[in-house]
């Protein structure tokens, strides 16, 4: 069986993060399924996803050494061709990534103690996102 469902989410800001982990979990039991994977995609491509343990520190943490790494402001050839001050933004979500899969087992995604499924917004303007959840399994 395949299931596929958008999650919507507005965003304010760069480096704002959401707790998806609850909504992924609902999509999956909603299937059924009980043994097989979750793939979870942002449409966008300065927009991440991940598992990290999403608590108020590492929520200011990755951000800023995303920041660190590929700062705002830093003269990308992005900005050359298109003057739109996001080229960080690509960059930070492009190492970051777009996508992530976890087993399902029992009717749930699999995830530790300590790890959450977030979505990372890494452009500087707001924006309405679309996050795609695809169920694979039986």
């Amino acid at each position: 069986m395949v299931h596929q469902q958008e999650l919507h989410l507005n965003t304010a800001r760069h480096g704002e993060m959401h707790d998806l982990t609850h909504r992924v979990s609902e999509v999956v039991r909603a299937t059924g399924v009980t043994t097989g994977i979750v793939n979870v995609f942002a449409v966008g491509s300065t927009a991440a996803i991940g598992c990290i343990e999403f608590e108020p520190g590492l929520e200011m943490d990755l951000p800023a050494n995303l920041d660190r790494l590929l700062p705002p402001g830093r003269d990308y050839a992005h900005e050359q061709a298109w003057h739109d001050g996001n080229g960080h933004a690509h960059l930070q979500a492009t190492l970051q990534g777009q996508s992530l899969t976890l087993p399902i087992a029992d009717g749930k995604p699999v995830l530790g103690t300590w790890q959450q499924v977030f979505f990372l917004e890494c452009d500087i303007k707001p924006r309405h996102r679309t996050v795609v959840v695809t169920v694979y399994g039986e």
